[in-house]
This record gives C-alpha cells, sequence and structure tokens, in this order.
C-alpha cells in the first residue's frame, strides 16, 4: 500500500484534543520525527495484533530492539501512543468536508467527494482508523471528547449539505441525519473484513464503497454532471460520473 497522505486539510485548532507533549523530548528535528514515526509504526502493528490491553511498552522496545528509556524520551505512555495513533485517521476523516467557503461547486459535488474521502482515509490508515473501535474504553474522557466534538464538526457539514442538495434535486432521502449516518457507516463494518491483502485492492475497495454511499444518500442518476475523483486538480481524478 502507497505512503499515506493526508486526504484533508489538517483539523482546526478548536478541535485539537488537550494533549501536552510529554516524554523528555523537547526540540523536535527529522531525526527525532523519523524516530518518533518508527515507534508509532511498531506500535501501530502490535496494538492490532494483541489489542491495547495486551501491549506494553517493553514489547514496543523489544520489537524496535531498543531500551524502555529510549520509548519514554519520546512518549509518556501507550495511551500517548495510542492516542495519538488514533488522532490521525480521525482527523483525516472527519475533515473530509472542509472545502474553502469559495468553492463554486453545487452541494452534491461536494458530498460525492466528501464522502470518497472519508472512505479513502479510513483504507490508508489501516488498522489505525479502527482503534476507536476495538478499544474505545483506552481513551481519556478529554481525548474522546474531542473526537466526538471534530464528528460533530463533520455531520454537520454534511446534513447541511445533504438539505442543500434536496433542495436543488440532485439527492433523494427522508430523514437527513440518519441517512448521513448510515453512509458514513458503510466504512467502519470494514473493521470486520477488510485486508489491505485481500481480493480487491485498497484502491478498488474506495471505488466500491464510495459508490455504495452515493446509493444510500440518494445521488440520483440525473445528476450526469462530472465529478472529479480525488486524486487529481481540485482532489479528484477526472471521468468518474456521479449518479453511474
Amino acid at each position: 500500500m502507497r505512503q499515506r497522505t493526508n486526504p484533508a486539510p489538517a483539523a482546526p485548532a478548536r478541535t485539537r484534543p488537550d494533549h501536552p507533549a510529554r516524554g523528555r523530548q523537547r526540540a523536535v528535528t527529522a531525526g527525532t520525527d523519523a524516530k518518533r514515526e518508527r515507534i508509532l509504526k511498531v506500535a501501530e502493528r502490535l496494538f492490532h495484533e494483541q489489542g491495547y490491553a495486551d501491549t506494553t511498552l517493553s514489547q514496543i522496545a523489544r520489537e524496535l530492539g531498543v531500551s524502555k528509556p529510549f520509548v519514554y524520551y519520546y512518549f509518556h505512555n501507550k495511551q500517548e501512543l495510542f492516542e495519538l495513533l488514533s488522532w490521525r485517521p480521525t482527523v483525516a476523516c472527519f475533515t473530509a468536508l472542509d472545502f474553502p467557503d469559495d468553492d463554486p461547486r453545487p452541494a452534491h459535488l461536494k458530498i460525492a467527494q466528501g464522502l470518497e474521502r472519508l472512505i479513502r482515509a479510513t483504507v490508508e490508515y489501516h488498522p489505525s482508523a479502527f482503534f476507536a473501535y476495538r478499544d474505545p474504553q483506552a481513551f481519556r474522557p478529554e481525548f474522546a471528547a474531542a473526537q466526538k466534538k471534530i464528528a460533530n464538526h463533520f455531520y454537520s457539514r454534511m446534513c447541511a449539505l445533504m438539505e442543500q442538495a434536496r433542495r436543488e434535486g440532485t439527492l433523494a432521502f427522508n430523514e437527513t441525519k440518519i441517512t448521513a449516518l448510515a453512509a458514513c457507516s458503510l466504512p467502519g463494518f470494514l473493521y470486520s473484513w477488510y485486508r489491505p491483502d485481500g481480493r480487491l485492492s485498497p484502491e478498488q475497495v474506495v471505488r466500491e464503497l464510495t459508490a455504495l454511499a452515493w446509493r444510500v444518500i440518494g445521488l440520483r442518476a440525473s445528476a450526469t454532471q462530472r465529478a472529479p475523483r480525488a486524486g487529481a486538480g481540485n482532489g479528484m481524478q477526472d471521468g468518474a460520473a456521479v449518479g453511474d
């Protein structure tokens, strides 16, 4: 799978969890960043394979071939590791509809791209995108509150765009919030079955789930405008017809 990129802008400052710098590291350099990322990569694998409760900093250090104080230099404890790994996909997913205020596209095209961004981020951040489903009890209350805040930010934008698109005649649905939750729950089911080396490539999974999500929100076949797909130009690749 290719190197991860951020499919959406960084989280607004108001949505960041209150997580002060910990450990003994103070100055951040390219070298320290590389070491931090190495620790995070190993921790992510162990959390995925063993779960939060059964993973220890000693195990992480052993997998890295370093002493435990080396890990403590960069991270205070395993909870900090777990929350950081969980926060990255949270931001990528829940800022998927953060378009510029002057974006002139109609509402249904913004929703189409936003849903694809959300699904793509879930796939690209496997397995840490699913930590919140697996071990939500591991989070501090203030971290869980920050997750809820940024999720509410996303759904507020999505519901407003959906209602605008319905008024414009490009979406057909009944209950706005239920429909939004149903469409966005599709990538959540990846937790139980997704494998990066499965029969479908990550890109094929993104395309299949995106098409299903579009159907859930009632994106009509009559909306034949060409919606660029995520990746080129304004963040999508040209050539996919919305409603196909």
